[in-house]
């Protein structure tokens, strides 16, 4: 997925300067923020030290909103300076499928802001969480519909071609919806509550249906042309993220909804959210497992031949990590340490890998191997 560039262009942090890290600077970048992000939300998780590696995780979390400043300064430079070039990214066909990381990063953030932010700011922080996730939502509803437009009208996609990163820019609307149904109990207006709630079972719908489609045509692209290029080893990995974040929106919506309606005068339709919201999200969760045992065989046919690092790794993280939130709160919700006790398992692979893919990217960084724009390679 990335190349390094030629020697003639390294220097400080592998360039000559710092305005061609700037111009080479892609969204994929913001994938590291989701991986980051969810690892954060995970830790304080785990049963029984959970409340030990809080510290941890809201340092996680701190140094995200860090990290995606960062990436989001860099990215707005890229658009002022070099407009022209930045603009390419339309028409690439699988770079423009990042463009959905950009939400899914702003959300763990926002999630954080409930989970660190509130016990250590207090309710100071709900407004800028709150503004925030309408922010959130916005790009993710414009990312779902406008790259799917871009994919039928500008780009030239091939079956044979095709891997899960179709699924990034459609997964940004379904993580908003889960991410507002964390927030909702804690906005201070029941007008506020409900529009909240129930934007966030649309963007659920928004996305998943979708996503569920394109994961039919992933088997059966799989099926006919078998696995793709050993660059794209980690993208088996992204059909973890619909199905995760499906599962977990259905348990976090649902787990709201009976208080809500209620105040609305729709007690029974709630009770009735909070059935669909377990079951579904079970269901779902199994769903998963089925993917999460067909990935880690995939995995390591790929590893046993052994496959170079770039931004794509990433892709092992954040759909992992969101499979196992869910995991904890379908535990939380049937009262069931069997859950609870595979989301920590899960989490120890998580917080493995993380460190894993964290130090290759800061090592292809420092040497400047891993920016590098094939909007820009493929014009040249």
């Amino acid at each position: 997925m990335m190349a390094s560039l030629p020697s003639t262009t390294r220097g400080l942090l592998g360039f000559e300067n710092a305005r061609e890290i700037i111009r080479q600077f892609t969204p994929n970048w913001f994938a590291a923020t989701m991986g980051t992000g969810i690892l954060a939300l995970a830790l304080p998780q785990l049963p029984n030290i959970g409340p030990a590696l809080a510290p941890l995780g809201e340092a996680l979390w701190l140094f995200n909103i860090a990290l995606f400043c960062l990436f989001g300064g860099l990215y707005g430079v890229r658009w002022i300076l070099f407009t022209n070039e930045a603009r390419r990214i339309f028409g690439h066909e699988s770079m423009s499928m990042f463009l959905g990381t950009i939400p899914m990063g702003l959300a763990t953030i926002i999630n954080g802001f409930v989970a660190f932010g509130l016990p250590r700011f207090g309710d100071g922080v709900l407004p800028v969480a709150h503004a925030l996730w309408w922010i959130d939502v916005a790009m993710a509803l414009a990312c779902g519909v406008l790259i799917p437009y871009f994919m039928f009208t500008r780009h030239a996609h091939a079956l044979e071609r095709m891997t899960a990163i179709w699924l990034l820019p459609v997964v940004a609307a379904e993580v908003a919806g889960a991410s507002g149904g964390l927030l909702v109990p804690h906005l201070d207006t029941a007008a506020s509550q409900i529009t909240v709630l129930v934007t966030g079972y649309v963007l659920w719908a928004y996305s998943v249906p979708v996503a569920f489609a394109i994961l039919t045509i992933l088997m059966l692209r799989l099926a006919l042309h078998r696995l793709p290029h050993e660059s794209m080893a980690a993208s088996c990995w992204l059909a973890l993220g619909p199905i995760g974040t499906g599962a977990l929106g259905l348990l976090v919506l649902g787990s709201d909804a009976p208080e809500i309606f209620s105040a609305h005068g729709l007690a029974q339709l709630g009770a009735v959210a909070a059935g669909l919201g377990v079951i579904g999200g079970l269901m779902i969760w199994g769903y998963g497992l089925w993917w999460l045992a067909l990935a880690a065989l995939i995995t390591a046919r790929y590893w046993r031949k052994g496959i170079p690092f770039n931004l794509g790794w990433w892709g092992y993280t954040f759909p992992f990590g969101v499979y196992t939130v869910a995991s904890f709160r379908l535990g939380t919700a049937l009262h069931l340490a069997f859950f609870g006790g595979v989301g920590a398992l899960l989490t120890i692979v998580l917080f493995a890998m993380w460190i894993l893919v964290a130090g290759k990217t800061l090592s292809g960084a420092w040497s400047g191997r891993l920016f590098h724009s094939p909007c820009i390679a493929s014009a040249a």
